[in-house]
């Protein structure tokens, strides 16, 4: 193996060391509940305002560092409660690589789902003081989700279990289980098998 190649895997090992003990620290700090086993990779941002919940399950990882994902990363992931009462619930074994979810009633995400980079998870148009904006209504990501590269959930959505959502995609109305779905806006594309 060449000399630099082992030398920066022994760096990249440090750094995720260091950033997942203070991202630790920070959640404890900052009344998140944070699953067991969970890995950052760089630092990222929680933003939990008074009266709101932030749970993360077990085996959770979150790839801030901007080549912790090959395909690239813009943006450190970014997980905020806005709203009192707001609540974002996180399963295990779940991977975000600089995704933002920004909460403002409810988000939930279940067991086994990847977010590729730079995606986004949103349960509001956030200017709530607008009057042509509408009221947030819950988003729900179910087991087994994969969202491509650069996709965004809006609100009001559910995605079924095992589906997938291709790159770029905007998704604007829930997605059956089991599919391959694209686009702006997000429509199936092909079915799956069971």
């Amino acid at each position: 193996m060449h000399i630099n190649y082992i030398f920066e895997k022994i760096v990249s090992k440090i750094c995720v060391i260091g950033s997942t003990y203070f991202m630790r620290a920070k959640a404890s700090l900052d009344s998140i509940s944070l699953g067991k086993h969970s890995v950052f990779h760089g630092v990222m941002k929680f933003v939990r305002e008074s009266d709101t919940t932030i749970i993360v399950g077990n085996n959770c990882q979150f790839r801030s560092y901007h080549t912790s994902n090959l395909i690239g990363i813009n943006r450190p992931c970014i997980v905020s409660t806005i709203l009192p009462r707001s609540k974002i619930i996180i399963g295990d074994n779940c991977g975000f690589s600089g995704t933002v979810i920004g909460c403002f009633d409810t988000i939930e995400i279940g067991n086994n789902v990847k977010c590729g980079a730079n995606t986004l998870i949103t349960d509001s148009d956030w200017h709530l003081d607008d009057p042509r904006a509408e009221v947030p209504k819950t988003v729900k990501i179910c087991d087994n989700v994969w969202l491509g590269e650069g996709s965004k959930v809006l609100k009001g959505v559910t995605i079924g279990e095992n589906s997938v959502i291709g790159a770029g995609s905007v998704v604007t109305k829930s997605i059956p289980a089991n599919v391959i779905a694209a686009g702006n806006p997000c429509k199936v594309i092909k079915q799956l098998p069971n």
